[in-house]
């Protein structure tokens, strides 16, 4: 399959969460109770101890620092780094983390992610499963949690997305999107309040142009960067340039609109929004997509079928937003309570 996820995990035998889903929303809106009680928001904060989130930091390297439009830690507007965080989940019994975004919402308690992080089948694309002990961590930075920790309430997906076997691109991987309503935090207070801002959400936005990922990657795609801060899970990253679109190979083609700008962020950065008309001061923009795999183009703009070849640049793509797709979600999220 070539649009491999970027969600990255350990072998760590948990309970699974709750398997059945309740429908809810509207259209094709699935909705998923995740921690809803005091004592199950307690447990997923007891699961996530200091060892099993430094266990999810892949190992520091002596690489010196090196940073480019595709792929730099993020030293820019504090505002940004409130709004973008890290999403740790138990996947099929392994840990793992993504990333997620707060963005505008009624309920002020709503952030964006990929539909991977919050609900996927195994590695033969089989056994789907909603993901358990769900934790957001706003501005996570080196193993701390500076603005508090959130318990996910509620995952919303579509659920075409709940079909997905792992192999149908084509049909599938427009709908990896998928949004988590938060609980209040520790001392009751919710995560818009806390970050004191969110991201603006758009839909049907142009995808070419300029736009900006952010991601909390364990990996890089570029040897030289591997094992800096910023590539382990450490610490925000982020890359910046002209989008393109993907359109898949012959063997995996993909749907229209998946779009994606030059980037070295790798398992970790799913979920990380994709924002354009971002403004670097204030830190603020428009959530127009989300990161959920890896492409490769030739410097003439062909689609490389071998992405080992010299010619060849890596982007981080993912569905662009649309009315179609990602605002029924959005709705039954942001008026979920």
């Amino acid at each position: 399959m070539s649009a491999a996820v970027l969600a990255v995990g350990v072998a760590l035998s948990v309970p699974a969460g709750p398997a059945a889903a309740a429908a809810g929303g509207s259209g094709r809106v699935v909705t998923h109770p995740q921690a809803v009680t005091a004592t199950q928001r307690q447990a997923v904060l007891d699961y996530w101890t200091p060892a099993r989130i430094a266990a999810l930091t892949e190992p520091s390297s002596d690489n010196p620092p090196r940073s480019g439009p595709d792929g730099a830690p993020w030293t820019g507007s504090a505002t940004l780094s409130r709004t973008v965080g890290r999403l740790f989940f138990t996947d099929h019994g392994e840990d793992a983390s993504c990333t997620a975004t707060v963005v505008d919402s009624a309920n002020r308690s709503t952030v964006v992610t990929a539909g991977h992080c919050v609900n996927s089948t195994n590695l033969i694309g089989e056994d789907n499963q909603w993901a358990a002990n769900e934790m957001f961590v706003p501005g996570f930075k080196d193993g701390r949690a500076p603005y508090g920790k959130f318990v996910g309430r509620l995952g919303v997906a579509d659920a075409t997305w709940l079909e997905n076997d792992g192999q149908s691109t084509l049909k599938y991987d427009d709908y990896d999107q998928a949004f988590v309503v938060l609980n209040t935090d520790s001392q009751g207070r919710r995560v818009q309040d806390v970050a004191g801002a969110a991201q603006r959400i758009g839909f049907d936005r142009p995808g070419d142009g300029r736009a900006y990922a952010f991601g909390y990657p364990r990996a890089a795609s570029d040897p030289a960067r591997a094992g800096l801060p910023e590539y382990i899970g450490d610490r925000l990253a982020f890359c910046a340039g002209s989008t393109r679109e993907d359109p898949g190979t012959a063997d995996f083609p993909e749907p229209k609109g998946e779009w994606g700008v030059a980037c070295v962020m790798g398992g970790g950065s799913s979920g990380g929004p994709r924002i354009a008309a971002f403004d670097p001061a204030t830190g603020l923009g428009t959530v127009v997509g989300d990161n959920t795999y890896g492409a490769f183009f030739h410097s003439t703009g062909a689609v490389c079928e071998d992405s080992d070849d010299p010619d060849c640049t890596r982007y981080l793509v993912g569905p662009q937003f649309s009315s179609k797709v990602t605002r029924p979600l959005y709705e039954a999220a942001q008026h979920a309570h």
